[in-house]
């Protein structure tokens, strides 16, 4: 009996001792767990889906032999760009936790891109303005004291001599290494194309990457306009330099034309001089007269990369941004459906049906969406490009505040267009409510990416000059109730404000209004989190590459 109670004793001893260390086995990693988890979810936020598109089927065998090329050539561009918005990829083998990696992987760095840059490794402050385009330990005034007439081009970076003195140097000579195996690859892309536009283009597109002259590469893209597919990329746009918004990113894309769905689009580019003569605004704002040389097509994405890429996902394309090229060309403006269905359906809608009371949700479309942010790209080629009182250029005027009122002029003459055309019988497969309902869903959606950006201080100050001007209030459960008489005349409103701004070249103002309009107030960072908490994705990414497309 005595031995029997030992046993007893000495296997509840074992058991005791045998859950205290597994009590703390599970109390040490639990804030790992933690940690990992709050990463797991931020990776999460970000909806895979599969770039693909029926439209392959179209291509000739010539054509389907140019994508692996073409591939090869953007995923140069990738690398390009991690060096020029964060530096060297290494990082990427210090990272264990694999959800960080991941994320890292989505933001080009360890900086939060729909969050206000914030760091999400740890080591990392705050992510210079001027990325890796400049030094950065240089000044706002050592810049501008800096005499070089090339140092604000979007095709050069400032580096340090050895007397720690600013040199310029030319993205050619920066990244040639780089840019001279993509010339290799363009030569064999240019000897299998066989439709003339295309074979023009990458011929002068290669020319440009070894001058770093995009002049008559964009030209010759300008009249590319019976392939059926596209590739766009290079240096292009300069959101992510946040120090002067002076220097191009690399990116690329790989398109597929939806030729159906572009002929329906044609006739609406005849119609911009109609379209300019109509904007809400004093005659004097709008003496531009828009290309209409310009096309407007539709096209499926198969492969992104590099700028593009990074953070939220593209789904529309207005080029080029030289202003010689669109005096005499006008722009190409180009649809990515494909990319756009995927945000709908997985973002846009729920949110809407979240946000806006039950009895407006009818109003959710996808048609809406879909003309919304064509008519998006199209306003960016109407409105005002000089000043009207001697200041120059728009953008020269505006300096800083460039890009965050051009977002929201065209952000909201797209609107304005989109609502003038229905009413006009143009578009004929939604309505007024739609467009403006979907609109205001998709203003949710897009500021979850964050108000740091350009395209976040236009959402917020067209987000907050709606709100003020009546066009909705919030019902006692929270939801949205839109007044559209309302929302019409504060469409108006607002458009007329930025047209004058940007013809006045008005960037006092310009800078005190977004100051006090573009950030994102308690009340709707309180409508944020309830969609946040929801689970509903923040953006897309994809899953690509030659067997995604079938090509493999």
């Amino acid at each position: 009996m005595k031995q029997k109670i030992l046993s007893i004793t000495l296997v509840m001893a074992i058991a005791l001792f045998s859950n205290s260390c597994k009590q703390k086995n599970q109390t040490a990693p639990a804030s790992e767990e933690v940690e990992k988890s709050a990463l797991q979810l931020k990776v999460e936020e970000f909806a895979f889906v599969d770039l693909s598109s029926p439209l392959i089927a179209n291509l000739s065998e010539s054509e389907k032999q140019l994508i692996p090329i073409f591939i090869q050539i953007a995923d140069i561009m990738d690398q390009l760009f991690w060096k020029q918005t964060f530096g060297d990829k290494s990082i990427l083998d210090t990272i264990q936790d694999p959800y960080a990696k991941e994320f890292v992987q989505i933001n080009y760095g360890p900086w939060e891109r729909l969050n206000n840059d914030k760091a999400f490794i740890e080591g990392y402050g705050e992510k210079p303005l001027g990325c890796n385009y400049y030094p950065q330990d240089m000044s706002k005034e050592e810049f501008e004291a800096y005499k070089d007439i090339n140092k604000n081009s979007l095709y050069t970076v400032l580096r340090r001599n050895d007397d720690n003195s600013l040199r310029t140097v030319w993205y050619k000579d920066e990244y040639k290494e780089a840019l001279t195996k993509v010339c290799e690859l363009l030569d064999q892309a240019i000897e299998i194309a066989e439709n003339q536009g295309l074979k023009n283009y990458l011929t002068e597109r290669k020319k440009a990457l070894q001058t770093d002259d995009y002049f008559a590469s964009d030209m010759a893209w300008m009249d590319m306009k019976d392939c059926k597919i596209d590739f766009v990329f290079g240096p292009i746009e300069n959101y992510d330099d946040k120090l002067n918004e002076a220097k191009a990113a690399y990116e690329a894309f790989i398109l597929v034309k939806d030729e159906v769905r572009s002929q329906e689009l044609a006739k609406f580019i005849q119609m911009l001089p109609m379209l300019q003569k109509e904007l809400p605004c004093d005659p004097k704002y709008k003496t531009f007269v828009p290309g209409t040389s310009s096309d407007l097509n539709v096209y499926d994405a198969v492969y992104y990369a590099g700028d593009c890429n990074s953070g939220s996902k593209t789904i529309a394309i207005n080029l080029p941004n030289d202003d010689r090229v669109q005096a005499k060309k006008g722009a190409r403006r180009l649809q990515l459906r494909n990319s756009m269905q995927a945000k709908f359906d997985k973002i846009l809608f729920p949110i809407g049906e979240m946000i806006i009371e039950q009895k407006q949700q009818k109003h959710l479309k996808f048609d809406a969406f879909f003309w919304n942010v064509t008519f998006h790209e199209v306003a960016h080629g109407l409105g005002i490009k000089k000043t009207i009182n001697g200041k120059g250029s728009v953008d020269a005027a505006m300096k800083t505040e460039k890009t965050s009122w051009e977002e929201a002029k065209a952000d909201i003459l797209g609107l304005f267009m989109v609502c003038t055309l229905i009413e006009k019988n143009e578009i004929s497969n939604i309505s007024v409510e739609d467009a403006i309902t979907t609109y205001i869903a998709g203003i949710l959606r897009s500021v979850r990416f964050g108000a740091s950006s350009s395209h976040g201080k236009a959402n917020m100050m067209c987000y907050n000059f709606m709100e003020k001007e009546g066009a909705f209030v919030r019902n006692q459960d929270g939801t949205y109730h839109i007044d559209y008489t309302k929302a019409k005349a504060a469409i108006n409103s607002w458009a007329k404000l930025i047209l004058e701004t940007q013809g006045d070249g008005n960037f006092e103002f310009a800078a005190k209004f977004r100051e006090e309009n573009g950030s994102i107030t308690p009340t709707l960072q309180k409508d944020l989190d309830k969609i946040n908490v929801a689970g509903i994705p923040r953006d897309i990414r994809f899953n690509k590459g030659l067997k995604v497309l079938g090509l493999e």
